[in-house]
């Protein structure tokens, strides 16, 4: 009689052991694997988040350069005063702009690009040998897509990015950018032919 006792209560103590290690197994039933999986999705997104944070970084960072060398070369091979002085603007708003961009970089450990890419030396070697209206046409082409790109992308970031120091510097940038473009179009239009001079006056950079 003992030893059937015995034997029923080793069975019990089978089936207590069998179900608490089969509860460990089942996804959710263990606290401490259910904060571990959060832990590592949380830390996945935040991933993802500062990766495309820092992409936009560093195309911004390429695209200023660009602006900046573009512009001083519209300041030596443009016809029209406007090209001049909108050349001159890129120069100012974009080197104030890079010089902004690279204390937030420091402050977030990420290493900007400090040479132009390809695309943009290539752009930089066509502009380059012209000289006079086809300089200032196409300057003001490529400024106006520029500048539609630039906005839509920094108008994203503002918005949707995840890191507050980068998302409040492209959402102080915004502004300025718009104003290039709305100037960028002005001035298109005019050495382009389609455009009409107000008072025979140019336009001087601000």
């Amino acid at each position: 009689m003992n030893h059937h006792k015995s034997l029923l209560a080793m069975v019990g103590f089978l089936l207590v052991v069998g179900c608490l290690a089969f509860a460990q197994t089942v996804p959710g039933t263990n606290p401490q694997t259910g904060a571990t999986t959060m832990a590592q999705t949380e830390a996945t997104t935040d991933a993802m988040s500062s990766s495309s944070d820092r992409t936009f970084m560093q195309k911004a960072a390429q695209g200023g350069m660009a602006e900046v060398e573009l512009g001083k070369l519209a300041e030596e091979n443009a016809q029209s005063q406007d090209v001049k002085n909108f050349g001159k603007r890129m120069v100012e708003d974009h080197s104030k702009a890079g010089d902004q961009l690279k204390q937030v970089a420091s402050q977030e450990g990420v290493t900007l690009p400090s040479d132009l890419d390809a695309k943009d030396k290539a752009t930089k070697q066509r502009l380059s040998q012209l000289h006079g209206d086809a300089f200032d046409k196409a300057y003001m082409k490529n400024m106006v897509t520029d500048h539609r790109e630039d906005v839509a992308e920094f108008k994203h970031e503002s918005s949707a990015g995840r890191d507050p120091q980068v998302k409040e510097w492209a959402t102080q940038t915004l502004p300025t950018l718009e104003e290039h473009l709305k100037m960028a179009e002005q001035v298109d239009a005019k050495v382009a032919g389609t455009g009409r001079a107000s008072s025979g006056t140019s336009m001087q950079p601000q």
